[in-house]
């Protein structure tokens, strides 16, 4: 009997559940395998348990970076390898490689599969989907090489050859946005590095912006040729980053804990690289936990902001938070209608826009208050922690490791609603349906 691949594909095509819950399958699916695999003593020194290799797995799958333990000291090089594939798989979306894969056995790519790649990409059209999978391949492999080229001018002198596996390893956690490190400080020892604070931030904001954005530039090269989404996510990134960093120098600039014991020029690197580091990247080169609580409040909201759409960013996203800007400024104008460069943006965006952010919000407080329930500690680093696993962030200030077996369930599953979550109710904004029944219109008081 031979077996035909398409036997297969037909198969999956007779499944009816909708494309989210296939989606959330498939990213269980890969948490539960990793964990097995983590869970093996091949991959680690006898420290790991079932319980911390999933919920490593699921940081890792969700391209989070929060950890019980530290990656490098406790996992060996295979467990290593198993975190990083498991962030690939995470970050550029499962059903990327799926695609790829069918396309590299010649197998037609279906309607149903289609539809789960379109969540998985947080897309509203199934034209051109195995093209921006490609395209997604082809921008991450370069980047990553690259990233790993300049990295590996860092760390082969200083660790030798094994210098080559970590700028490797480095670089994928970094375009993925994932954070994880294999040192304990995570990128302390470089703070004032230059090489570590440029490539390190340049290869998370290009993963950041969104596969749409960095395909849009290169094919367009003219800031007025390209789309209003790449428009706003390039000035909305821009203006994140510039007010992340600056603020961070001026709220920690004195701080003992933090900048206060750095040479000016170590100041300047790190105020720029936490600046931008809580854009979902998780790496920090200062230490979290020292940090005031104004800073900390600044970066909360910055990894509830979040990256960009299609991209291996979590939070809202930016171009979410630019549409509520420039619908807010609407309302004070009287306007009907949202403009920006040239171009309009309807009720329908600014209906969905005010849903996701809803939700978001509804369930990153939900998250914090059930996590205070549980655990009595101080309350800004549980928020943090809980913010940190919704925006997919990683970065924490030591609270993750001091919660019992409730409060890191709870954590899991604020890192996998962080991830999968946007991309399932993007598809109940994506579907519409035409009302049956119409009401007279009726009248609230508002404000």
């Amino acid at each position: 009997m031979v077996f035909r691949p398409s036997k297969l594909v037909k198969r999956f095509a007779t499944l009816r559940m909708p494309p989210p819950a296939v989606l959330v399958l498939f990213y269980l699916a890969f948490i539960i395998v990793g964990a097995l695999l983590l869970w093996l003593p091949i991959s680690h020194h006898g420290e790991i348990g079932l319980g911390e290799a999933l919920f490593t797995s699921t940081s890792a799958v969700t391209v989070t970076g929060l950890v019980l333990a530290d990656t490098g000291a406790a996992f060996t090089g295979f467990g290593q390898a198993v975190i990083a594939a498991l962030i690939q798989l995470g970050g550029l979306g499962l059903m990327t490689f799926a695609v790829l894969l069918l396309g590299a056995l010649g197998i037609p790519v279906g309607m149903p599969q289609r539809l789960i790649l379109r969540e998985d990409l947080n897309q509203t059209s199934l034209s051109n989907l195995t093209y921006l999978a490609r395209i997604i391949f082809i921008i991450a492999l370069v980047c990553e090489v690259i990233g790993a080229a300049l990295l590996a001018l860092v760390f082969v002198p200083e660790f030798g050859w094994h210098g080559i596996w970590q700028a490797v390893f480095h670089s994928i956690s970094a375009f993925n946005n994932a954070g994880f490190a294999l040192y304990p400080d995570s990128l302390s020892q470089w703070v004032g590095h230059p090489i570590v604070n440029i490539v390190i931030p340049v290869i998370f904001i290009l993963g950041g912006l969104g596969f749409i954005v960095v395909g849009d530039i290169y094919q367009k090269r003219q800031w007025r040729k390209l789309t209003l989404h790449s428009k706003l996510m390039l000035l909305g990134t821009g203006i994140l980053i510039a007010w992340g960093s600056i603020m961070f120098g001026l709220l920690e600039w004195t701080n003992p804990n933090t900048l206060g014991p750095l040479s000016t020029g170590e100041k300047l690197w790190a105020s720029w690289f936490q600046g931008v580091t809580p854009r979902t990247a998780g790496f920090n080169t200062i230490d979290t936990g020292g940090m005031h609580d104004s800073t900390t409040m600044l970066t909360m909201t910055l990894m509830l902001v979040g990256g960009g759409s299609t991209s291996t960013a979590g939070g809202i996203k930016v171009t979410t938070l630019c549409v509520l800007l420039l619908a807010t400024v609407a309302f004070f104008r009287r306007q009907t209608t949202l403009h920006a460069f040239g171009r309009s943006l309807g009720v329908d965006e600014v209906m969905k826009v005010l849903a996701l952010t809803t939700i978001s919000m509804l369930l990153v407080l939900t998250g914090i208050f059930v996590t205070l329930i549980n655990h009595d500690g101080e309350f800004i680093d549980l928020a943090f922690e809980v913010t940190s696993a919704f925006g997919t962030v990683g970065l924490s200030r030591g609270t993750t490791g001091e919660l019992d077996g409730i409060g890191r369930a709870i954590i899991m599953a604020m890192m996998f609603i962080g991830r999968v979550g946007p991309l399932a109710i993007g598809f109940f904004l994506a579907t519409r349906s035409a009302p049956r029944v119409k009401y007279p219109a009726g009248q609230i008081y508002l404000g």
